[in-house]
């Protein structure tokens, strides 16, 4: 049991843990599996293979173990921020990775399944990979929280990243996984002269294959910048870290009005809190001197700009308020910028049965030059125990977990938003860890993508950079820029390779200038979505149904 403690710390390693990760630190990705794996192939004390329930309940405890290591974040927003008891804030932890550690305890059972169907030892060790892939899906799938698959450890690896417009981020998790695998696979060779020579030579060869591959393949071609956006940072604190006097929502109206036309000339070439990450300042062009005595320099430099965005935060901003619409009209003809604000969408009655009267939706606002009118995507992909409570007639006890934000409406399309000669898309918060949702938007016409997100929820935890990861691959996935507004950070524009062009630093009120481009490829992710995924499904099903057919015939002739 110890090796599938040792596998879960090592699994946490990789991951944004109280900021973002080091590049070195992702490299324990590559041993990670190897302890589970070994364990579940080990015999018992009988000398006999592992049976189902062992080898589950192996996985189990290393599955537990993991969630509650890198999801521990739950814990502080549900305590710091959502008001809860500390042992209910616990409670809830645990009960979160005591739930989510099925998928590791289904793990365990399907290879213990393979591993007692006449596979050979090596050939469980070659379809340890698929399985992994499977539950990744079936996480996605059946659970709804595709949070950090094993491939996210590698958005920063550039030869693996080409993986991600084809088979998606289940493409690099099938890697890590069978580099494991191979791990452990034993290979007979007869000992002679060059042998051991010439497996190091292969080694060599593996490393020299990767740097050369490095330098050589080629990515997709990125279509120059033509266009910028001022991405508004609120810097509102939520839950019950808002104490004291509150400013008004006309004062906060006026505060990111100047600060869409005004941004800040400070800025992060790179991502925040990231050893290495320059600070980029823009002087005003004639120079601080050159200014009237008392004017900051940061009040004069209001540059042209395209788009502007706000955050999804707790501003409460409601689009049926006419004194929010008149200004943000205003703000639209002014700036002649198209305008992504994140509300709260006010929509069509409810049923008469329903606790309110009217629908009311997670919402980004479209509003364009010389336009009265305004277009609305509302959130179809809602935070379950965060903004809705599922079965909510037998959950009736837990209505105090959605108090901080809302007993919210779903969405029901993902639509995209014509400008300029353009198209838009907008997603809310969560739904940038679902691959298959967001690649829908781009489908569809999209040809950039912006990420409103509130994530002071999880404060200084390691889930900010964790969900930066994410987005960042939905940005490889799909070849795509995508602009990023936060409430609290990290606001950042993501160009199409997963890279962070700019970045605005955390917990202040500011705005951040970005340049992005506009894309029109279509990769083989965004046509096809999870092929890869299921193509393991198939091929573990047939495994298994042939092995359970050769058990069959095996008990038949006996």
């Amino acid at each position: 049991m110890y090796l599938a403690v040792l596998s879960a710390g090592l699994q946490i390693i990789p991951f944004p843990i109280a900021g973002p990760v080091p590049v070195w630190r992702t490299a324990f990705c590559w041993i990670a599996l190897l302890p589970l794996l070994y364990a579940l192939l080990e015999s018992d004390e009988r000398g006999d293979k592992l049976s189902i329930l062992q080898s589950a309940s192996i996985s189990y405890v290393c599955g537990v173990i993991w969630y509650a290591g890198n999801c521990y974040w739950i814990y502080q927003t549900m305590s710091l921020y959502g008001g809860l008891p500390r042992p209910v804030a616990l409670g809830i932890l645990l009960l979160f990775a005591l739930y989510l550690g099925i998928y590791h305890a289904l793990f365990g059972a399907v290879i213990a399944l393979l591993r007692r169907s006449e596979f050979s030892r090596n050939g469980v060790l070659l379809l340890a990979p698929f399985v992994w892939v499977v539950l990744e899906l079936a996480r996605a799938r059946i659970t709804g929280f595709p949070w950090d698959l094993l491939g996210m450890t590698q958005i920063d690896n550039p030869v693996l990243t080409r993986l991600a417009p084809v088979t998606g981020a289940y493409g690099l998790s099938f890697v890590v996984a069978l580099v494991n695998s191979l791990w452990l696979v034993r290979v007979t060779l007869r000992e002679r002269r060059y042998t051991r020579p010439a497996l190091t030579m292969a080694g060599v060869v593996v490393v020299l294959s990767y740097l050369l591959a490095l330098h050589t393949v080629r990515g997709q071609k990125q279509d120059p910048v033509t266009a910028t956006a001022n991405l508004v940072q609120e810097n509102l604190s939520v839950g019950s870290e808002r104490t004291g006097p509150r400013e008004s929502t006309q004062q906060l109206l006026d505060a990111f009005t100047h600060l869409s036309t005004h941004p800040s000339p400070t800025f992060l070439s790179g991502i925040p809190e990231l050893p290495g990450t320059p600070e980029v300042v823009i002087l005003h062009k004639g120079g601080p001197a050159d200014l009237p005595e008392g004017v900051d320099h940061t009040d004069t430099w209001a540059p042209p700009v395209d788009l502007i965005v706000w955050p999804e935060a707790p501003s409460g901003f409601y689009t049926t308020d006419a004194s929010f619409l008149q200004q943000m009209h205003q703000l639209a003809d002014s700036s002649r910028s198209l305008l992504i604000i994140g509300s709260l969408g006010v929509g069509a009655p409810r049923d008469s049965d329903s606790d309110r009267s009217y629908s009311i939706y997670d919402s980004a606002s479209f509003f364009k030059p010389e336009d009265p009118g305004m277009v609305r995507y509302d959130k179809v992909h809602l935070v379950p125990w965060g903004e809705y409570i599922p079965f909510k007639n037998f959950f009736f006890f837990a209505r105090k977990l959605t108090a901080g934000v809302g007993d919210m409406d779903r969405g029901t399309a993902r639509s995209v938003y014509a400008y300029n000669g353009h198209t838009f898309a907008a997603f809310v918060c969560y739904e940038s860890i679902f691959g298959d949702e967001i690649r829908q938007f781009v489908k569809s016409g999209a040809q950039v993508l912006v990420n409103i997100s509130d994530d002071g929820w999880y404060g200084d935890t390691g889930a900010a950079w964790q969900h930066l990861n994410m987005v960042r691959m939905r940005a490889v996935e799909n070849h795509r820029w995508i602009l990023r507004s936060t409430n609290t950070g990290v606001t950042a524009a993501i160009n199409p390779s997963g890279n962070v062009s700019v970045a605005a630093p955390r917990h202040v009120r500011t705005s951040l200038h970005a340049a992005f481009g506009f894309e029109t490829d279509i990769t083989f992710y965004t046509a096809h979505g999870d092929v890869f995924a299921y193509l393991c499904v198939v091929l573990v099903a047939l495994c298994l149904g042939n092995g359970w057919v050769k058990s069959l015939v095996h008990k038949t002739a006996h």
